[in-house]
């Protein structure tokens, strides 16, 4: 199906409490996309987010996000009060969220919601509670281990509790009864507000694109729980961990520091631990994109203990086997496969053996060191099955990349493509978003800082940086009527119109 769509997190919302969330301007949101017709609304991962902020460092692969649960859903349930938000600072910047402003104040809030919820009671809590069993309660308790050791990591603990005795375990459920119970209901409020507004979109003819990290947290319930899924020595710590080598985002390379799975112990599973993994994810979206796909055919594992990437090495991962076996769990399962970096033919391989499309970048495709026509990110050399983005959340949007960073042989290279030498740089978003929509991939998303024609101020994430990432958001009006016709049209004229 030919159709279109933008990529906005769902922090990046607008909203009264510092961060977007699942409030009235997420079905704004919907309804402007439905008008505008798009068919998509991409999301950045859904999970609770730790140090740094990234939503791709989370303390559980199955949890959800309670900075995103609506205050004022919690209000008229009757479990706070407006007053009792207005006491509270949860950043005074509507265009950037405050994180530190959020943990510190949003908590506060969410347990006064907790106490006066008596949701233990509630019948589809404890269904939900039963449902959701196994990963909720070791999340559940991690998270009140975390909170009565000050935000230490699980390894920093106790031994008889980073080593799981299960005496230790069973004492501290205990004790820390009520916190957990605390978790759990967060738990719950997410999934329920989750689960009205994905349906309100489904209902609006409006899929979600969600994201699925390739690798987990080290500081995590998943690796806490389960070592045997990682390549851990006898102490619980990691022989290796993530990363990629050194390339145009940084000539050091990018040290993720992700535990590296054990593959053998999964291969022995029948990759168990993954299918209910990407069986989560095919609940909360309709499309899940797998980050670092290539790290499924090959993986760069980096030495603990490292500061930076150069030293890694390539390992052989565990390829088709582990999507022959998604395959036949989940059959009619729409993944995208997030196919960028370092390209091998061995990588390509993989994507057309799996079937699933791969992604194109449209600011990968002017580089003057190659020869111009041979680049798989220039429109010509695209397949159907394939999705192509102006930019992602990692790069530079696309008018902050033409302007502050394109020599001027590559932006002569742009002018030269479009042919187009008119069009003023601070409006060169226009011709390259037609571009991106007038290409065969069946599927074009944008993210909404280039819809926008917004510079690098409103970059979302630059990778192996961190402080000021993923704090980008949208102010209300301004994806406003005209931008919204204008992307009607357009994708109209390119054929992507759905309905």
């Amino acid at each position: 199906m030919r159709a279109s769509g933008i990529l906005l997190p769902i922090s990046s919302l607008p909203s009264k409490y510092g961060i977007g969330c699942f409030s009235k301007e997420a079905y704004i949101f919907v309804d402007e996309l439905k008008e505008a017709k798009q068919h998509y609304w991409q999301i950045l991962p859904l999970g609770p987010v730790s140090y740094g902020d990234s939503p791709y460092q989370s303390f559980s692969t199955f949890a959800g996000n309670p900075y995103y649960i609506d205050l004022d859903k919690l209000v008229e349930n009757g479990w706070l009060k407006n007053s009792e938000i207005q006491e509270v600072n949860l950043g005074s910047n509507p265009r950037y969220v405050d994180y530190e402003k959020e943990y510190f104040g949003r908590y506060k809030l969410l347990k006064i919601a907790y106490n006066n919820s008596k949701i233990e009671e509630n019948a589809d809590y404890k269904k939900f509670e039963k449902d959701q069993q196994e990963w909720l309660e070791d999340y559940a308790l991690f998270m009140a281990l975390k909170d009565a050791h000050g935000g230490d990591s699980w390894n920093l603990w106790e031994e008889e509790l980073k080593t799981r005795k299960e005496s230790a375990i069973k004492k501290a459920t205990e004790k820390y009864k009520e916190d957990i119970g605390f978790y759990k209901f967060l738990q719950y409020e997410f999934y329920v507000q989750w689960s009205k507004l994905k349906k309100y979109a489904n209902i609006n003819g409006i899929e979600i694109v969600g994201d699925i990290p390739i690798y987990v947290s080290y500081d995590s319930a998943d690796a806490w729980a389960n070592g045997e899924l990682f390549d851990f020595d006898k102490k619980g710590q990691p022989i290796a961990v993530a990363g990629c080598p050194p390339d145009g985002f940084s000539a050091k390379g990018q040290l993720w520091g992700n535990p590296i799975y054990n593959w053998q112990y999964h291969k022995k599973t029948g990759y168990k631990w993954w299918l209910k993994r990407l069986g989560a994810c095919f609940k909360l979206y309709d499309v899940v994109r797998i980050d670092h796909f290539r790290g499924f055919d090959e993986y760069y594992t980096i030495p603990y203990g490292n500061k930076d990437a150069i030293d890694g090495k390539w390992v052989k991962g565990p390829g088709m086997s582990l999507f022959k076996a998604v395959q036949e769990e989940f059959p009619d399962a729409k993944i995208i496969a997030e196919d960028l970096g370092y390209v091998t033919d061995s990588v390509r391989k993989l994507v057309l053996d799996s079937g699933y499309p791969g992604m194109k970048v449209l600011e990968f495709a002017f580089d003057s060191r190659d020869s111009g026509a041979t680049s798989d990110y220039l429109p010509f050399n695209y397949t159907k099955n394939s999705v192509v983005y102006t930019g992602t959340h990692d790069n530079e949007t696309i008018v902050g990349w033409f302007n502050e960073s394109l020599p001027e042989e590559e932006k002569k290279m742009v002018r030269d493509f479009l042919c187009d030498y008119s069009t003023e740089n601070e409006k060169i978003h226009i011709p390259l978003i037609c571009t991106a929509m007038a290409s065969v991939s069946d599927m074009c998303i944008i993210p909404m800082q280039d819809v926008l024609g917004y510079g690098n101020v409103a970059r979302m994430n630059t990778p192996s940086t961190t402080g000021d990432n993923w704090k980008w958001r949208l102010l209300n009006g301004e994806f406003d009527k005209d931008i919204i016709n204008w992307l009607a049209k357009i994708t109209k004229i390119y054929g992507r119109v759905t309905k």
